[in-house]
C-alpha cells in the first residue's frame, strides 16, 4: 500500500468487481468519497508539520486529539478504502489457504463459523464502519470499527476489511446489507492479501 497522502489506483478495473459490486458504485465511491477523504487532507495538513509525513504517521500522530479529529477522519479513512479496495478480488471468496486458513480454523473452529462471525459482525455495526479480520499477536480475531476507526491504532494487525458504510453499497443493493455482506464474503474477500498482512505481522 502506498504511504503517501494520494489517491492510489485502484488494483483493478472499475468493473472488475460486478456484479457484487456495480462499476457505478466503484466510480462514486473511490472516485468521489475516497478521493474527497484525500483532497480534504491536503487541504487540512498544508503548511503543518504533518504534510510531509507519511499516512500512517498522520494517523497516529492525530488519534484521540480533539482538535485535530478532521484530520484523523479524512486519514484514516483514506488508509481504510485503500485497505478495502485491496481486501476484495475479482473471482474472489471462498475458503482461505495458507496461514491465514490455519489461523481461522485455530479462531473459529473453521471457515463455515468465520464466515458467520464475520457476517456477524459487519451487519451489527450500527450505522456507519467496518468489519476486520485483524492478528492481534498472533491470534486471528473479528473486530468491528465506528466511522473511521481503524486496527491501526490499537496494536492490531489487519488482514481483511468490509466497508459498511451505507455508500458502499446502497446503489447495488439498498438497504439490503446483509446481502451485499454475504456477496463480498463469498465472491470477492482476497486471501492472498490476507496472507501477505498476517506475514508482515510476524
Amino acid at each position: 500500500m502506498s504511504h503517501h497522502i494520494e489517491l492510489p489506483p485502484l488494483p483493478y478495473a472499475q468493473d472488475a468487481l460486478a456484479p457484487v459490486i456495480s462499476a457505478e458504485t466503484l466510480s462514486f465511491h473511490y472516485g468521489k468519497h475516497h478521493k474527497a477523504y484525500v483532497d480534504n487532507l491536503l487541504k487540512l495538513v498544508a503548511g503543518t508539520e504533518l504534510a510531509e509525513q507519511p499516512l500512517e504517521a498522520v494517523i497516529k500522530a492525530v488519534v484521540g486529539k480533539p482538535d485535530r479529529v478532521g484530520v484523523f477522519n479524512n486519514a484514516a479513512q483514506i488508509w481504510n478504502h485503500t485497505f478495502f479496495w485491496n481486501s476484495l478480488k475479482p473471482n474472489g471468496g471462498g475458503a482461505p489457504t495458507g496461514a491465514v486458513a490455519k489461523g481461522i480454523d485455530a479462531a473459529f473452529g473453521s471457515y463455515e463459523n468465520f464466515k458467520k462471525e464475520f457476517a456477524n459482525a459487519a451487519m451489527t455495526q450500527f450505522g456507519s464502519g467496518w468489519a476486520w479480520l485483524v492478528a492481534d499477536k498472533g491470534q486471528l480475531k473479528i473486530v468491528k470499527t465506528p466511522n473511521a476507526d481503524t486496527p491501526l491504532t490499537t496494536g492490531q494487525a489487519a488482514l481483511l476489511t468490509i466497508d459498511v458504510w451505507e455508500h458502499a453499497y446502497y446503489l447495488d443493493y439498498q438497504n439490503r446489507r446483509a446481502d451485499f455482506v454475504a456477496a463480498v464474503i463469498d465472491k470477492l474477500l482476497n486471501w492472498d492479501f490476507a496472507n501477505a498482512n498476517l506475514a508482515r505481522a510476524g
